[in-house]
């Protein structure tokens, strides 16, 4: 049964670690344990844990039931946060060593003090994103400080051999009935690469987070993403980040995988506090002004796109100032109003609409009621058919097109279609 608080976050980091470390002994052995994580599409999760050891560690030795893990059950779509910790097991998908606390691609053991014990990401457990505050009806998630992931090494950990022959030294015996906490704050992959930043206006504070390319250089030019998250992911005071982990759409644009495009982004994602769409909205527009003339934007491809409640910060901004943005991408969002659609058609802002036919928090009506005001003001301004259907598309998804059954979470399966995603990028201004 869905959490009726839960539910209605209409959504769509640090984590805190255990004060002491395992240093041997009767524990055996172990020196730190690190959990690694993921963003997938429905958000951030468990998905490898790094074993450290105090000497180089023989792969040979390794497999897939030399450790368990199990992770919570929880899942704040569907759960209520009393179910946070209830574990189970965990499948383990590949053991490897590696030089440092993280996973590789390649999934290769290369030397080193750490194995790498990564985790099917399939399974509907192991999410770092929970119940944060609920100061009205409508609740706010945060990452969790404390994440509730267990190991247990079920088999005798070994040394590399100095002689490269053998087994080598035991450096940890196996310890089946010992269950194990992580030790250390986790490395949260790709979204520890995004930078934090504030924007303040007028008394107000916009807090947000951004990711350059790489090799970002100032002379260049860059297309930006504007990523608008859902209602629960807005600053509440106790969850800088959110909106980062708890769904895809500010990583997809850094992975080629999602993209299909090797193209470099910038990446821009504001967390407003809710406190009305007109200072809202004003005060994303004054930021995505500053934070354009700050780094290497190319103004005529300034992308946004939005998760539920971010629709009604596009419709605000959009109608407010066409002229500033490119194109949008519009997830099971709100539905826009007549004065907005007429000016945003005036702008002739180009828009892809997606929606859920089963959204149980953001009736299909909304997107279809959207759909049709902005085909309307275009008709009123005298476009044709065609010219219409190059500015305006529109894409519904039955049940069967959600990999989770979150019906409201519409940026599943449009994130998971690359052809969107290129055609945002694909929309430049003139």
């Amino acid at each position: 049964m869905i959490a009726f608080a839960t539910v209605l976050a209409l959504a769509s980091s640090g984590t805190a670690y255990a004060a002491s470390k395992d240093h041997g002994g009767a524990t055996g052995g172990i020196k730190s344990i690190t959990p690694i994580t993921t963003v997938y599409t429905y958000g951030q999760k468990v998905s490898a844990v790094a074993v450290e050891y105090d000497r180089t560690v023989n792969p040979r030795t390794l497999d897939n039931s030399t450790f368990s893990v199990s992770d919570t059950t929880y899942n704040f779509r569907f759960n209520p946060i009393t179910d946070l910790p209830k574990l189970a097991e965990r499948k383990v998908t590949h053991t490897y060593t590696n030089d440092a606390p993280t996973s590789r691609a390649d999934r290769r053991s290369v030397p080193g003090r750490y194995v790498i014990v990564e985790l099917d990401p399939n399974e509907n457990l192991g999410w770092t994103v929970i119940l944060s505050k609920c100061p009205t009806f409508l609740c706010h998630v945060k990452v969790n400080a404390d994440l509730p992931t267990k190991l247990v090494q079920r088999k005798d950990v070994h040394a590399q051999p100095g002689n490269g022959k053998g087994k080598g030294a035991v450096l940890a015996k196996a310890t089946p009935k010992v269950s194990r906490a992580v030790t250390e704050k986790a490395v949260n992959l790709l979204v520890d690469d995004f930078e934090y930043g504030s924007y303040l206006n007028a008394g107000m504070v916009l807090p947000y987070h951004y990711h350059l390319p790489k090799n970002y250089q100032p002379g260049k030019k860059y297309p930006l993403m504007v990523v608008l998250p859902g209602h629960g992911m807005g600053w509440d005071g106790d969850n800088l980040g959110v909106q980062i982990a708890a769904d895809i759409p500010a990583t997809a644009w850094l992975q080629s995988s999602w993209t299909g495009s090797q193209e470099d982004v910038i990446v821009l994602a504001p967390q407003n506090q809710r406190v009305g769409l007109p200072a809202e909205g004003d005060l994303l527009i004054k930021l995505v002004e500053q934070f354009s003339k700050d780094y290497a934007v190319d103004t005529k491809r300034v992308y946004a796109t939005t998760v539920s409640y971010g629709s009604r910060l596009l419709w605000e901004a959009f109608a407010k100032r066409p002229d500033l943005f490119t194109a949008g991408l519009v997830t099971g969002g709100f539905q826009v109003s007549a004065n907005q659609a007429t000016a945003i058609a005036a702008g002739e802002v180009p828009l892809w609409i997606t929606h859920g036919v089963n959204d149980h928090l953001l009736n299909i009506s909304l997107a279809r009621g959207s759909n049709s005001a902005l085909r309307s003001a275009y008709e009123a301004q005298g476009k044709t058919p065609a010219q219409i259907d190059k500015l305006l598309h529109y894409t519904e998804y039955g049940n069967e097109a959600f990999s989770l059954p979150d019906y409201h979470a519409a940026y599943g399966p449009t994130y998971e279609d690359r052809s969107i995603l290129q055609w945002l990028l694909a929309q430049r201004k003139g």
